[in-house]
C-alpha cells in the first residue's frame, strides 16, 4: 500500500528542485507516519567523494539501525533522492517544539555530507536545494520555519548528535524567506540544449511531453518507442542516466542528450 508522504516528489517538483524518485518509494517504510509536523534536518556523516553514496545505506540501514533512514537524500548537486514516504528510524529520543514523536511525526532529511571541516562550507547548490526543499515541505505542511530543526537540537540528552553541521537559526532564516517569497527564484534545468556545431537545439524533455524526440530517446533507452513520455519512459531513462554518471532525475535536458548521442 502507498504511505501518507507520498505527496514528497511532487512538492519538490513544483518547487522547481531536481527530484530522483528511487524505484519503490511511495510503499518504503516502518508503517505509516502519524500526522507530519516538520521536517528534521539530518547529515549523512558518508564518504567524501561521490554525489549520494549513502544512498544504500539510508534504504537499507545498518547492522545497528533498519532502514528507511529518511524520507530524503540530498546529494552534493543538489538533487533530492526520494526514498520513503513511510515511517524511518531517523529522530530518535528527542524534542522540538514540543513534539517528542520524531520518528511519527518529523520528514527525514539526509544530507550528504562527512560533517568534517574539509567538508565545509557546504555545496552552494547543496544548501541553496536544501532551503528550498524544506521550505517547499512546511509550505505543504502550513506551518512555519520554526518547525525545521537540526538533528543536533532535537536530540536529547543536549549534545548526543552534532548533525547537521549548519548554523540552525540562519538555515531558519532562508527558509523563512522563501516561504514568504522574498528569496530569488531557483535555478532551473535549462528549456534546451545550446545550439551545437549542428545546430541541434533540442528542448528538454520530462514526462508528458510526446513526439519524435520521445521516439528517439526511446529508442536509446531500450523501451516502446510510442513517443509518449511515460513513467515507463522515465524508469528506462533513470537508469540510463545512472549508468552514465549522470543526476537520475528521468528529465531530458542538455547533459542527457550529449549522453544519448554518445550511447
Amino acid at each position: 500500500m502507498a504511505y501518507a508522504l507520498e505527496w514528497l516528489a511532487d512538492v519538490l517538483y513544483a518547487a522547481g528542485l531536481k527530484v530522483a524518485e528511487h524505484d519503490g518509494w511511495k510503499t518504503r517504510g516502518q508503517g505509516d507516519v502519524g500526522p507530519t509536523r516538520g521536517v528534521l534536518c539530518h547529515h549523512t556523516a558518508g564518504p567524501a567523494h561521490g554525489n549520494m553514496p549513502s544512498l544504500g545505506t539510508l534504504i537499507n540501514g545498518r547492522p545497528d539501525l533498519r532502514g528507511p533512514l529518511s524520507q530524503l537524500g540530498l546529494g552534493r548537486d543538489g538533487t533530492f533522492y526520494v526514498l520513503a514516504a513511510g515511517r524511518c528510524n531517523h529522530a530518535g529520543v528527542g524534542s522540538w517544539q514540543g513534539i517528542t514523536t520524531g520518528n511519527t511525526s518529523f520528514i527525514g532529511i539526509e544530507a550528504e555530507n562527512t560533517g568534517t571541516a574539509a567538508d565545509s562550507p557546504w555545496p552552494a547548490v547543496q544548501l541553496d536545494a536544501y532551503q528550498r526543499g524544506v521550505a517547499a515541505i512546511l509550505g505543504r505542511l502550513g506551518v512555519s520555519a520554526e518547525f525545521c530543526a537540526g538533528h543536533k537540537e532535537y536530540a536529547l540528552p543536549k549534545g548526543r548528535k552534532d548533525d547537521p553541521t549548519l548554523v540552525m537559526d540562519a538555515f531558519r532564516a532562508a527558509v523563512a524567506a522563501h516561504l514568504a517569497g522574498t528569496a530569488p527564484p531557483p535555478m532551473q534545468i535549462p528549456s534546451r540544449e545550446p545550439d551545437g556545431p549542428t545546430g541541434a537545439g533540442r528542448p528538454t524533455l520530462r514526462r508528458g511531453a510526446s513526439g519524435d524526440l520521445v521516439r528517439q530517446v526511446q529508442m536509446k533507452c531500450g523501451v516502446a518507442a510510442d513517443g509518449q513520455f511515460g513513467g515507463a519512459t522515465e524508469a528506462a531513462l533513470r537508469a540510463f542516466q545512472r549508468a552514465h554518471g549522470l543526476v537520475p532525475d528521468g528529465i531530458v535536458g542538455p547533459k542527457t542528450w550529449l549522453a544519448l548521442d554518445q550511447a
